[in-house]
């Protein structure tokens, strides 16, 4: 490469000389379709057709090797059947191509084979210095410089809006799918990037790239899985720093769509809740619907997270039933329609425009542009609000212009930087979307996409700084059982007092009576139902009873399970359980949770999740965020809980990401006493990684 060459970033999403390797000359084939839409859209760079058995390839001279294409090449897209991709990498990284997309699938996705295949495949490609992208990638869309370098079939349409939305999606399809939905409300994108397996570039890398770009205003992300979980982070940095939003729709909210999702791409899916700390963390906007992902681009772009949302709108309408569509969905969602307060109501009475209750219906009063206006203008003023959003009946169909003149007034009036105006269709009005679309105003198409769009808005927040990891001085041994768990928290900073006799005969006699006392076993995660936990041992004469009763109890129902001794703990009370836990995920790393405890966590999953470690503010926001540990707040009167010893058992918990060798952890339930009185770990477990 000379010292010309072009970056990463411009070789990738701005090619000028583009090699097309097994371009067909048949119309009706896939592989031809990159060469056709690169032609109709405009690509006005150098293009080469690389195929050895035709001398033209649809009218383009081509060339029977990369080797004998005149001059450098930014991009290389490799067109051919998977079992011929491997040979090319020596061919491309021969020419000093920075980047090949490859279109092929059956790689990681297609089992072991498939993964080995993949695996040669990037190393042969980094041991040449060239980046991939892919494999089963539908490549490479620039609509601002006119350069569709993709395969995907909604590149048939003869035009496309660009604009300075920017897609990465790891799924092709999706990319056609979301393009075509923009272009029908008048839409555009900068680019769509379709990543596939990301076996190299992942799209938190890519997402980096197009947040540097001066053409892009936002991004958007079509995900199935969170591979290279630090490239998100950094591409969340720099998008916040640039002041530009990144909005995620990710698949593997139920158990099904995560098994898709992992079989589509070979990617190792986390679990969903996990995704939601990732990307809350780093200041990702996360969207539900795929509406949404289209629309909550305006509410977002040049504004930055509220510091503290109230979770709650200002709604006018000229439809009841589709105002209350609204509310309700809103509801849902977490997000009040709040009555005016009292600034708001004496504006709409200044107006003589209705102004109790939650919905503001003009209807009657008049839905003239300056009296929507008005309205408008009056919910804005709310101090308790966070948006006003103005629900539009049949006139968006059958009077665009009139519609939303309103609407748009009162947006102008607020300015970008005040508080945002958006606006709910309720028939189809494919012309007022488009002119709210071209106003730069939020409007959504659906309640359901509305609300997802503002509850996203409302949790929206900056890029959190994560807290120094300080090293957990501990050894945790091969085959860890509970004594070893709890010696671990304890090093972690979550002490509380115990002790262990290798059998029945070494027990301590001595003790803070009534205890409990647990079978210690490395392969015994769930004591109980083997017989292996007493509760409320009087005195030491019963103790050594029940222990000799219990090692035979276990015994026969557990034959196999390794038996290391006994654990010895006072018996505590407190007001209320709660489970703290520890894991590393396989997307997104170490994570805390917190929720509600005892023999009914796993059913009730009332429970939080932060990346870990976490700082004593964050731990009490997880503390309120649990509805089951509510009451230890002093709720109606109850006597309070020791919230501030919780928060820091959270804190101490989620420092065990500092030790590598621990996969997963777990109290539960952890005991709260009541405030002043602490917290007691009432069982531990640990799993090495």
């Amino acid at each position: 490469m000379t010292s010309s060459a072009p970056s990463l970033a411009s070789a990738l999403l701005n090619p000028r000389r583009i090699a097309l390797i097994g371009a067909s000359g048949d119309p009706s084939r896939v592989t031809a379709r990159a060469q056709i839409y690169l032609r109709r859209h405009g690509f006005d760079g150098d293009l080469y057709p690389v195929n050895p058995r035709a001398e033209t390839v649809l009218g383009e001279r081509a060339f029977p090797s990369l080797a004998e294409v005149p001059g450098p090449v930014d991009l290389a897209y490799i067109l051919l059947g998977t079992a011929q991709v491997e040979g090319q990498i020596a061919a491309v990284a021969a020419k000093g191509v920075p980047v090949a997309a490859v279109l092929a699938d059956g790689f990681a996705e297609a089992g072991p084979e498939g993964r080995a295949l993949q695996d040669r495949l990037v190393a042969a490609a980094r041991a040449a210095g060239v980046r991939l992208l892919g494999p089963n990638s539908m490549g490479v869309v620039n609509l601002r410089a006119r350069t569709a370098c993709s395969v995907n079939a909604a590149l048939e349409a003869e035009s496309l809006p660009a604009g300075r939305l920017a897609l990465v999606s790891q799924s092709g399809s999706m990319m056609g799918a979301i393009l075509s939905r923009g272009a029908a409300r008048g839409i555009g994108f900068s680019h769509l990037v379709g990543t596939g397996n990301e076996a190299d570039l992942t799209a938190g890398e890519i997402a980096a790239m197009l947040a540097d770009d001066p053409e892009v205003d936002a991004v958007l992300l079509f995900l199935e899985a969170i591979r290279g979980a630090h490239h998100f982070a950094e591409a969340a940095r720099r998008a916040h720093a640039a002041g530009k939003p990144i909005i995620a729709y990710k698949l593997g909210r139920s158990p099904f769509g995560a098994e898709l999702a992992t079989s589509h791409t070979g990617a190792l899916a986390g679990s969903d809740a996990a995704a939601d700390a990732f990307f809350r963390a780093h200041g990702i906007a996360r969207v539900t619907t795929i509406e949404a992902l289209l629309e909550l681009p305006p509410l977002l772009i040049g504004r930055r997270p509220l510091a503290r949302p109230r979770r709650a709108v200002g709604v006018m309408t000229t439809t009841g039933g589709g105002g209350a569509m609204a509310v309700d969905c809103l509801g849902v969602a977490g997000i009040e329609a709040r009555p005016p307060d009292a600034r708001a109501a004496a504006l709409l009475a200044a107006e003589k425009l209705p102004h109790h209750g939650r919905l503001i219906d003009v209807t009657l009063a008049g839905t003239r542009p300056e009296r929507v206006a008005a309205a408008l203008g009056a919910l804005l003023a709310a101090e308790d609000t966070d948006l006003a959003l103005s629900v539009v009946g049949s006139s968006a169909q059958f009077r665009p212009h009139d519609a939303v003149a309103g609407i748009v007034r009162a947006a102008e009036a607020a300015g970008r930087g005040g508080k945002p105006v958006a606006a709910f269709l309720v028939p189809q009005a494919d012309a007022s979307l488009r002119l709210l679309a071209e106003a730069g105003i939020p409007a959504f198409r659906t309640p359901e996409s509305c609300a997802d769009a503002i509850r996203a808005y409302c949790d929206w927040r900056a890029p959190r700084a994560a807290p120094p990891l300080a090293p957990i001085a501990h050894a945790l041994p091969a085959a860890p059982d509970e004594a070893d768990a709890r010696r671990l928290f304890a090093a972690a900073g979550l002490d509380t007092p115990f002790a262990v006799a290798a059998d029945p005969g070494a027990l301590p006699s001595e003790a803070r009576f009534p205890v409990a006392l647990k079978i210690l076993s490395p392969d015994l995660a769930h004591k109980t139902e083997v017989g292996g936990v007493a509760l409320d041992i009087p005195d030491a004469a019963a103790l050594q009873r029940e222990a000799a009763a219990m090692l035979a109890r276990v015994r026969a129902r557990a034959p196999a399970a390794r038996i290391t001794g006994f654990l010895v703990q006072p018996m505590a009370r407190g007001l209320a359980e709660a489970i703290l836990g520890f894991r590393r995920d396989p997307e997104v790393g170490p994570l805390v949770l917190l929720g509600a405890g005892g023999v009914m966590a796993e059913l009730w999953r009332d429970t939080t999740l932060r990346l870990a470690p976490v700082t004593e503010a964050e731990a009490r926001e997880m503390i309120a965020e649990v509805r089951g540990l509510r009451p230890l707040a002093g709720w109606r009167g109850m006597p309070r809980g020791d919230l501030e010893a919780l928060a820091r058992a959270v804190v101490a918990v989620s420092r065990l990401a500092a030790l590598p060798e621990v996969a997963e952890a777990e109290v539960n339930p952890l005991i709260v006493g009541r405030e002043g009185e602490g917290v007691i770990v009432a069982d531990a477990w640990v799993v090495r990684a």
